[in-house]
């Protein structure tokens, strides 16, 4: 089976080449595709943004699989007509590849039809075995 025969029609690619969603600057092949096909985020603060980048893509695989078993959710649900615009990280506390818990705080831009808004949050992250996870935000 090719890989386009295992994509459905709604599917969402994005070229390494083009710019990643996540607002880092970088190209999505050196930023966030690689985490989301599989490879484990350095940090905490890269493990936001291929989540971010997720959400806008509707990869509920790797959502789930970057979800901390203690809080993970059975699936994700995905509003068709909302579109994540930017993403602006606010700061970050720990969360390096040698730290065993992180903090990064974002605030995501969001269009949904005419209206514009944003989700400011500040998310907890762990990392056991050299993977982080994402445990849970506190939104305001």
């Amino acid at each position: 089976m090719t890989a386009d025969a295992e994509m459905a029609a709604d599917d969402v690619v994005i070229d390494d080449s083009a710019r990643c969603p996540c607002s880092s600057g970088d190209v999505f092949g050196g930023c966030c595709g690689p985490l989301l096909r599989g490879v484990p985020a350095p940090t905490a603060e890269r493990l936001m943004r291929s989540r971010y980048t997720a959400f806008g893509l509707h990869d509920e695989v790797h959502l789930l699989r970057t979800w901390h078993s203690s809080a993970r959710p059975s699936t994700v649900e995905f509003e068709p007509d909302l579109e994540w615009r930017r993403l602006v990280i606010l700061d970050r506390h720990a969360g390096g590849p040698f730290d065993r818990d992180g903090v990064v705080e974002f605030e995501a831009f969001w269009r949904q039809g005419a209206q514009r808004g944003s989700l400011h949050e500040r998310s907890r992250f762990v990392r056991e075995d050299r993977q982080w996870y994402y445990v849970d935000g506190d939104v305001s």
